[in-house]
């Protein structure tokens, strides 16, 4: 069916889905005459296009006003159109091949309508890039390259539109009325939702009580250079930021989505939870803040409900349920609070600088004078008194330079994040900066440092005063013993004092507490819900979830408000606050550091339309958050990144299963690259060699056993890939070797197996296992040593599969490979036994009832042969998919099952035998010493076998003995096989006579010319002249057979030399006869045969 070109329907036949119809815009009688009329008799004109070979209608859009007697016509879908003609009528011309053209110069509607509408390739669409979960847009898929390129099939798409086609005007209509029906969501822009939340944030309480103080100790000069330092770091840290939301689509959850989509969810995850449980503090602080005041100004009227403490906790507690009502009542809400709370916190500060113009005679004797040069100058430079420093005023002064992330965090609600978060970030710090300076300025010009309050204390004695308080009137200089209550360095309300109206900048301080409590107690919940979305922690999920248009994260509020109550009931929050401060700046310090780290990684995905930013500039700025953080409180600093890095450490080991295309996936594969590059341009050294082992295992869950011995010698030493050969009669499309190829993958991390998975298609095992040997690895990396199962039913099934079978050997060795074989009594494969290991997740597990499932079945039930993949049909596909009715397991599938099992568990005392007959370069005895270095196999030692003669054994012992302690090997015993060319006994001997003889191709008993037919036929069989050619060979492997059943018959693995077979010369039939003598009722064997280079070596 695939070769044949679909035809159109024909009269009388049912509508085919390759029908490809001329869809007009006339009316349905002009529609019905042009189908008439394109009837079968339309001849080769009606021949569908290449474009319309795919599984959907063709739509062509004709317009009925340009084509006029066309319509008379049956014109086929592939209609051009020639708009550089001059004509302004309609033409129509045949081509010769039955494509008719139509030409129209007065319309160009046609070209324009039909491109991306005609064909089901799709034209560039920014819906096709969104991803599943986009808030805004709907999500459309793109026709895949398989639905363009691949063969037609009867199998229709499974969901969405026809390629190329899109939802009708209705459908479209009916989408947006049931968006609309919804209710839309409220967002904001970048003045509203950023600056304004920005700016309240940043202007702080400290801007009211403190800063007037910082200036009296630091002086002008010292009080700019530390508003600068902060605003250097959240400059720094805003460039960043701004860079990172650029880059891509923001969603909710602030500096924790901005880190962990830059970083990854390990330092995204350790910082989300820190930053929204210092949020959630930093309520509890403003509040406490706020609560302190109003308690100060009851205390002034005796008004006193307790005593001060437990006042602080009720005027806290009172305010932080407003708060939180607010809050809860929706983001709108609370937006219309924070502009009334910015009105007056401007209003405040107007307040003062128009009250710092109208000094009085009555505030003169508290310091008071207006603005005087001679009080500028006195006051630019520093005064430090009760041993305060320059960093310990920028210890004080940095925590009202943050809440530059304010906005950021409430990204999800931001109309056009992308640009709100650096317009409105970057004016905020410019606007506050400013005004810490302007302040400072202003306090330090107008206002004496020390001030008695008393109108007496007036210049008697102007030769001994010398302060600028002198030269104004009046004489301070008593407040130099102690005492005095005014001025910079004693009052904290000066700038209540210099404003116009007092009461003004109470109302400021109440302002800038509550807008700033109001700001974390938005933040903290949602970046708590996005770190919970993302399932970072498992147990967190039930704070996921959102209520109401906006999505509210109702319970993260409550969260927060019963985290910010407890330590308001604490009321005293002086040893938190620096631990607060310090994990603010731990995200600062990682948003910089995500812009270096993408930066240098390089990464084509990181292209920020925000281009004012430096990866270097960065690294400074996150270095200096780290330094600040020492400065402002180092003990603090220490704690900070204990927790950042125990939370680090967890997420590392739980390891969440997000993929956010991280940089530091980027500079993974970054040094990646280099080092394989690097590696390329060193030769290979002995000192070195490590067997890097391609694994012909099927479906790795098919062969436990071999993965997991080959695991053992291979973790965190060498490569290994787990090969697999496809031959199923029918190619899965793409998306079915991408999910087959996901599920391998998966399967072997959840073992904690460190391999690849490597699957290819081929015609047999041969062909398949010649492509893996020569494609399989990047440089360097790249395997040296084919590992396989033995063909445990080789017997019993085609002889054809053990020719493949054994010609895959010859090739491996004829590659310079290593070969290895693995044989256990009870087989290897245990694909055929229902349920056991699947590799489904639990969302993509598919109902037994449906057609898709697939049980993998064996031909027999001792199916062990690596081959047996590359007899996998449609029918017998694989494990990948298994039942859950479990039927009793018999006898035989009990013991494969605990066979297969053998090598994941502790081998216990015991020893590994290695029969080193022939010198292989050495690989036959570097296997077992890796085993032994693993602690599963720690407690084995090795015994050493090799040939020799009766007389020499001594002398041979001593001499393996000296070999082995050159090579470093610790072994436990040395036997020396004096009796190795002893003549098999007979009934041994008979027994292997008995197994070749179905294979033998008697020639003696038939004509040369049927012989010779017969061999070219067959060429598994085996000659009466080949026999007696390898008779010594073929005694020795009975010989053999007969020592390892009376030596090692106890031993937990057994490591033998391989024999052997020219290629061309030995048949496949006596090769297998060989390996079938050797390897039969012996404990797990080993057969290893390396490529003859030195693999050990005993020079430094």
């Amino acid at each position: 069916m695939s070769g044949q070109k679909p035809s159109l329907r024909s009269e009388g036949s049912p509508q085919s889905r390759f029908q490809v119809d001329v869809v007009t815009e006339a009316s349905s009688s002009s529609a019905a005459h042009q189908t008439q009329a394109a009837g079968p008799g339309s001849g080769e004109g009606s021949r569908p296009s290449d474009e319309s070979k795919g599984r959907f209608r063709v739509v062509g859009f004709l317009d009925t006003g340009a084509l006029g007697s066309a319509m008379d016509i049956g014109l086929p879908p592939d209609v051009s159109h020639e708009p550089e003609m001059k004509s302004d009528s309609v033409s129509l011309h045949s081509t010769g091949t039955g494509h008719t053209h139509i030409s129209d110069s007065h319309s160009n509607t046609y070209y324009m309508r039909t491109f991306g509408h005609n064909t089901i390739d799709a034209v560039p669409n920014i819906e096709f890039y969104r991803q599943t979960a986009a808030p805004f847009g709907e999500k459309l898929t793109r026709p895949s390259l398989s639905e363009l390129h691949d063969e037609l099939d009867k199998e229709p798409f499974e969901d969405g539109l026809a390629n190329g086609e899109e939802p009708s005007a209705a459908e479209e209509a009916a989408a947006l009325a049931a968006k609309e029906g919804k209710g839309g969501t409220v967002k904001f822009g970048w003045v509203k939702g950023v600056l304004i939340r920005c700016m309240l944030n940043i202007w702080g309480v400290m801007l009211f009580i403190r800063m007037s103080w910082i200036v009296g100790q630091a002086g002008i000069g010292l009080t700019i250079a530390i508003i600068l330092m902060a605003t250097l770091v959240t400059t720094i840290t805003g460039l960043s930021t701004s860079a990172i939301a650029t880059n891509g689509f923001v969603r909710g959850g602030g500096a924790y989505y901005l880190i962990s989509r830059s970083l990854g969810p390990e330092f995204g995850g350790s910082i989300g939870l820190i930053f929204a449980f210092a949020n959630a503090v930093a309520v509890a602080m403003y509040v406490v803040g706020f609560a302190e005041t109003v308690v100060e100004m009851l205390s002034d009227v005796d008004a006193l409900m307790t005593d001060k403490l437990n006042d602080i906790r009720i005027v806290g507690t009172l305010t932080i349920i407003l708060l939180l009502g607010i809050s809860v009542a929706g983001m709108e809400w609370e937006a219309k609070a924070q502009i009334v709370l910015l009105v007056i916190l401007l209003a405040a500060i107007a307040n003062y600088f128009l009250g710092s113009f109208m000094p009085s005679e009555s505030k003169e004797p508290k310091g008071f004078f207006g603005y005087h040069t001679a009080i500028f100058i006195e006051n630019f430079g520093p005064d430090f008194r009760d041993e305060e420093t320059f960093f310990s005023m920028f210890a004080i002064f940095f925590p009202a330079a943050t809440g530059i992330l304010a906005g950021a965090n409430i990204s999800g609600d931001l109309t056009d994040p992308q640009s709100a978060i650096p317009k409105g970030t970057l004016l905020a710090i410019l606007i506050t900066g400013l005004t810490y300076v302007g302040v400072t300025i202003s306090t330090g010009s107008c206002v004496v440092r020390d001030a008695t309050g008393d109108h007496n204390d007036t210049v008697s004695d102007t030769v001994n005063c010398t302060d600028a308080a002198c030269t104004l009137g009046y004489d301070f200089s008593i407040c130099k013993e102690g005492g005095c209550q005014f001025g910079l360095m004693n009052d904290f309300q000066v700038m209540g004092l210099v404003s116009a109206f007092s009461p003004l900048i109470t109302a400021g301080i109440f302002s800038a507490t509550l807008s700033s409590a109001l700001a974390s107690l938005v933040s903290a919940p949602k970046v708590f819900q996005a770190l919970c979305k993302d399932n970072i922690y498992p147990g967190l999920g039930i704070f996921a979830k959102g209520y109401g248009k906006n999505n509210e994260p109702l319970r993260g509020y409550v969260l927060t408000f019963c985290i910010g109550l407890a330590f308001i009931l604490i009321a005293e929050l002086n040893i938190i606050a620096p631990i607060i401060s310090n994990f603010f700046l731990a995200s600062y310090a990682l948003i910089n550091f995500s812009v270096f780290h993408s930066s240098l990684a390089n990464s084509p995905g990181w292209r920020p339309s925000f281009k004012y930013y430096n990866m270097w500039v960065s690294l400074a700025g996150a270095i200096l958050c780290c330094l600040v953080m020492f400065v402002i409180n180092w003990w603090a600093a220490l704690v900070t990144l204990l927790i950042v890095l125990a939370l680090y450490i967890y997420v590392g080991y739980k390891k969440p299963d997000v993929n956010w295309g991280s940089s530091t996936q980027a500079l993974i594969y970054n040094q990646a690259l280099t080092h394989c590059l690097n590696l390329t341009g060193v030769e290979d050294h002995i000192k070195n060699f490590r067997p890097q082992c391609l694994v012909l295992v099927g479906y790795p869950n098919s062969r436990p056993a071999l993965v997991q011995l080959v695991h053992s010698f291979t973790k965190d030493v060498s490569l290994m890939v787990c090969g697999h050969i496809r031959t199923a009669t029918r190619r899965p499309n793409f998306k079915e070797l991408s999910q087959d190829y996901a599920r391998c993958q998966r399967w072997l991390n959840k073992k904690r197996v460190k391999a690849f998975y490597a699957p290819v298609f081929a015609d047999n095992m041969r062909h398949g296992s010649q492509l893996l040997l020569q494609a399989v690895g990047l440089g360097r990396l790249k395997p040296n040593t084919l590992v396989m199962g033995f063909k445990n039913n080789w017997s019993d099934g085609d002889m054809r599969d053990v020719e493949i079978y054994i010609n895959t050997i010859h090739d491996a060795f004829d590659l310079q490979f290593g070969v290895v074989i693995l044989r256990l009594q009870d087989g290897l494969d245990i694909s055929h036994i229902q349920g056991q290991d699947e590799l489904l997740s639990p969302h993509e597990k598919v109902p037994v009832s449906t057609k898709d499932v697939l049980i993998s079945v064996s031909v027999t039930k001792d199916s062990d042969v690596d081959s047996c993949p590359s007899k996998t049909t449609s029918s017998q596909s694989s494990p990948l998919i298994t039942r859950d009715i479990k039927s009793p397991l018999s006898l035989t599938d009990q013991r494969l099952l605990e066979s297969s099992q053998q090598f994941k568990k502790k081998q216990g005392k015991g020893t590994i035998d290695v029969w080193w007959l022939f010198d292989d370069g050495g690989l036959t005895l570097l296997i077992p010493y890796l085993l032994t270095n693993r602690s599963k196999w720690g407690d084995c030692r090795i015994r050493v076998f090799i040939g020799g003669k009766i007389n020499r054994i001594d002398h041979d012992r001593r001499a393996m003995a000296t070999l082995l302690s050159r090579f470093r090997i610790d072994f436990s015993d040395i036997n020396v096989l004096g009796d190795i060319n002893t003549k098999p006994k007979k009934h041994n001997k008979l027994t292997f006579k008995e197994l070749i003889e179905p294979y033998r191709l008697k020639e003696d008993d038939m004509e040369q010319e049927a012989a010779e037919r017969l061999k070219a036929q067959e060429p598994w069989r085996i000659t009466d002249n080949e026999l007696e050619l390898y008779k010594a060979k073929t005694n020795r492997q009975i010989r053999l057979s007969e020592l390892l059943k009376e030596h090692s018959n106890s031993a937990k693995l057994i490591v033998m030399s391989m024999p052997l077979a020219r290629k061309g010369t030995v048949s496949s039939a006596l090769y297998m006869c060989w390996l079938e003598t050797l390897s039969k009722d012996v404990p797990p064997l080993l057969l290893v045969r390396g490529n003859h280079q030195s693999v050990l070596t005993f020079y430094s």
